[in-house]
């Protein structure tokens, strides 16, 4: 099967946002392989794994907010970069790298995320 990179960083957006917004079994129905790896170091292996940290989230931070700042895609990798807002307005920059199989689906995940200062010495934003 041909790589359709458009279609690739569309699926790891709505796999991102479906899981993020509180339904990370569809996110896993819909856009995972038969095996997903995960490097978060917060996070199991495992499609199980990754169910049940993100129904925790959802339990514990329903007010949580994302916006896909960009999607970038070379081969089969997808790369996210995402700006969202915690409660007590916590602000954090996201980059999140997914690997996709030969069927389109996404079978590993890594990611960066770090809190936005309210200054920086350069004067430029995370964005």
């Amino acid at each position: 099967m041909a790589i359709d990179l458009e279609t690739n960083k569309e699926n790891a957006i709505a796999f991102y946002r479906t899981a993020y917004m509180g339904n990370p079994m569809e996110a896993v129905e819909k856009y995972v392989g038969d095996d997903y790896i995960q490097h978060n170091p917060l996070v199991g292996n495992g499609k199980e794994a990754f169910i049940e940290y993100f129904k925790q989230m959802a339990k514990e931070y329903p007010d949580k907010s994302i916006e896909f700042v960009r999607a970038v895609a070379e081969g089969n990798l997808v790369s996210l970069h995402t700006h969202q807002i915690w409660p007590d307005d916590e602000e954090y920059v996201t980059m999140d790298f997914f690997r996709f199989d030969d069927n389109g689906k996404i079978v590993e995940h890594w990611d960066a995320v770090q809190q936005i200062p309210e200054t920086t010495k350069n004067g430029n934003t995370m964005y």
